[in-house]
Order: C-alpha cells, then sequence, then structure tokens
C-alpha cells in the first residue's frame, strides 16, 4: 500500500533532504489551511514517522548482534535475500530501501480507514499535495482511526478500519524494513516486499485502483518466480492454489459488485429503506458464496475462514487491490515476463488520459479472460 500519511513523512527528513524540505513546506502549510483536523492528522503521522525513523537500525547491525533472536537473524537474511532478488531478477528500483530495521510493539504500522457512501461502491477520497487523492487513509493512531471512521459513520457511510503491514513512500525516502514483516511467513514478507517496491516504479495520483493493481501483480508474479527458482515446489503450488482463490473471489466480489452497483444507479431509484433490504440480501448472498467457496477449497481465501457481514467498504478496498489484476497479468504475459519491457508499458498506460487508460485495462482484462475486445468486439 502507498502510506497515507506519506505527505508529512519528509518533515522528518528535512534536514537531510532539499526535496523533503520543499515538499515539507508545501504540506505543512496545506495542514494548516485545511483546519484543525488536517494539522493534528499530520502531526500523529510527523511523530509516527519520526518513531520509525528514530528506532531504525541497519539489517547488518542487527544480523550480527550475538543476542539476536536465531528466527528473527533468519528472517532478516531472508529477506535480505528477496530485496537483492527484487532487484535482480524483478527489475525492482529497490535503492537503499529495507537496509535498515524496526521493532514494532504491534503487527501492523498504521491503521487504514475506507469509508463508502451507503448507496455507492465509490469510497470517499482523501486528497493531499503531491501524490493527490486516495482511497483510503492511514494513521500511525490507531485511536484517531477509530474516530474519523465513526464520524463517517455517523454520516450514513460503510466504513473499514484495518492494520496495514506495509507502506512505501514512493521512493521518496529509504523504506525501512519492521517486525510486521518478520512475523510473516517468509514467502508472504517477500511477497509483501515485492509489492511495497513495485510502487517506487509507477504511481498515477488519484487512481489507487491502478497503483495497487498493478503492485499486486508484481508482488504475485515475484512470489510465483521466488518460489520457483528456490525449488520450493510444495509452497510453489500453495500459492498458485491461493491465486485461484483470489480469482474465484474477485469474480464473487465482481458480480456482487454489478448488482450494487445497478441498485444504486436505477433509473426507477427505490425509497431508502427498500434499498437497505436489497442491499443487505446482495451482500449477505455474497458472504454466503464466498463461504461456500471456503468448504470447497478446505482453506481460507482473502478473506479468511469466516468473515463478518460484508458492507461497501469491504468490496471498495478488495477491488482496489484487485479490480485490473487481470489486466495487468496479461500485460506480463504480453511481455513474456520480461519485468523492465512490463514496467515500461505500465509506465506508457499510466501516461494515457483515465478514460484512455480504463479502456485499455478492459481490452486486456478481455484478452486474460479469453473475450472479444469489450470496445471493439468480435474480431471473427
Amino acid at each position: 500500500m502507498i502510506l497515507r500519511s506519506l505527505p508529512v513523512h519528509a518533515d522528518a527528513l528535512a534536514v537531510w533532504s532539499r526535496r523533503g524540505c520543499l515538499l515539507v513546506l508545501a504540506l505543512l502549510i496545506s495542514g494548516l489551511l485545511g483546519g484543525c483536523s488536517s494539522l493534528r492528522y499530520y502531526q500523529q503521522a510527523v511523530a509516527g514517522q519520526l518513531d520509525l525513523m528514530w528506532s531504525a537500525r541497519p539489517v547488518s547491525e542487527v544480523i550480527a548482534d550475538p543476542d539476536i533472536d536465531p528466527a528473527l537473524r533468519q528472517r532478516l537474511e531472508q529477506a535480505q535475500t528477496a530485496r537483492r532478488f527484487a532487484r535482480d531478477q524483478l527489475a525492482l528500483p529497490v535503492g537503499d530501501a529495507y537496509r535498515d530495521f524496526v521493532a514494532l510493539d504491534r503487527p501492523y504500522v498504521v491503521v487504514n480507514v475506507v469509508a463508502v457512501p451507503e448507496f455507492s461502491l465509490q469510497p470517499h477520497q482523501w486528497c493531499y499535495p503531491v501524490v493527490g487523492c486516495q482511497a483510503y487513509r492511514g494513521y500511525f493512531d490507531p485511536q484517531m482511526a477509530r474516530a474519523e471512521a465513526q464520524t463517517f459513520r455517523d454520516q450514513g457511510f460503510d466504513t473499514l478500519v484495518s492494520g496495514v503491514t506495509a507502506y512505501s513512500t514512493l521512493g521518496w525516502f529509504d523504506d525501512p524494513l519492521h517486525s510486521g514483516f518478520t512475523r510473516l511467513p517468509s514467502e508472504r514478507m517477500a511477497a509483501l516486499l515485492f509489492h511495497e517496491l513495485a510502487h517506487r516504479v509507477v504511481y498515477v495520483a488519484g487512481d489507487t485502483a491502478f497503483n495497487e493493481s498493478f503492485a499486486t501483480a508484481v508482488e504475485l508474479a515475484g512470489l510465483e518466480l521466488w518460489l520457483s527458482r528456490q525449488g520450493e515446489q510444495a509452497r510453489f503450488q500453495a500459492t498458485l492454489a491461493r491465486l485461484e482463490r483470489r480469482d474465484q473471489t474477485l469474480a464473487l466480489v465482481a458480480a456482487a459488485s454489478e448488482q450494487l452497483q445497478a441498485l444504486y444507479h436505477s433509473e426507477d431509484p427505490l425509497p431508502p429503506e427498500q434499498l437497505r433490504q436489497h442491499k443487505a440480501r446482495i451482500l449477505s448472498e455474497l458472504r454466503q458464496a464466498y463461504l461456500a467457496k471456503t468448504r470447497e477449497w478446505h482453506a481460507p481465501g482473502p478473506f479468511g475462514l469466516s468473515p463478518p457481514a460484508f458492507n461497501n467498504a469491504h468490496l471498495a478496498l478488495f477491488r482496489q487491490y484487485n479490480q485490473y489484476l487481470p489486466a495487468f497479468r496479461q500485460l506480463l504475459r504480453e511481455h513474456d515476463h520480461h519485468f523492465a519491457d512490463f514496467y515500461d508499458a505500465v509506465k506508457t498506460l499510466a501516461a494515457q488520459p483515465p478514460a484512455q487508460r480504463q479502456r485499455r485495462l478492459h481490452t486486456l482484462a478481455a484478452a486474460a479472460a479469453g473475450q472479444p475486445d469489450p470496445d471493439h468486439g468480435d474480431s471473427d
């Protein structure tokens, strides 16, 4: 993910970075102009990022510490191997990222808030200078995150508050490893590292679905290659099974989203109470269909084994990370899994106007599904 408190991170590094100074000035002004609530948000973001910086130690120093937990040493060594793999095999712009380590007192680094209107699937957008608008907001302070979510619930929004294991500063700064990474199984730690490094490749301001779907595509392709190169056949097959479960879940969410879109945007709108009843039915049917899949798989899917009742925010967040995933995976196949060429194609796509970019993504998704181009019909 891309940390929603990113605009303030530069403040912590302004004394070392000229561009950090310029960014901080713009962001502090925007915070002051945004009112007290925005200023409080930026203050907690600065404090959280400073705490990470001051707590960081070089990974090499931690590994060399004779008193280190052997399991942590192994995870850090694995992370450095994955980091080199990302640079050498996935052509990711690693730079000096993930050379430092921070021990957290919690399994997540920030808490995300997603807020979606009661009768919509379009999430609320929080807007910042430089990075544009985003569909979720991250807090180092969980209490502030919960208060933000409650403010939206009081306005009738569906909300989701969830811990986030990692974030990217888009290459502005050298993101650290932390114990949120090292608590994960080795393959999941590597996948998360690939995902966050992918955000350094390309970033489209205001298009969360594009950014997150692209990073997820790199994460999954990187993990497949990582495990196959290591000869981890059992884990590789398990990864392929997880991919299949993700694809099937995405199909369920897409079908439910289509029903909800039709309900919310009907030419003959229903009264609010009837809308709520139909919405509840569609979301309940989605949950039951998903639970049936978990019984069929004998394994959890992206929402776990027993998710809570779904709402618009659950669907919106899942779609942000997966909406264009089939399209990006198809584009990678079209470039024979040559990552550097794939990134060039993605950058070209990112530079296109939004409508043209979406048409191209829909065409790629149709090709991935073996369907005719939705814009041009069957070529036969």
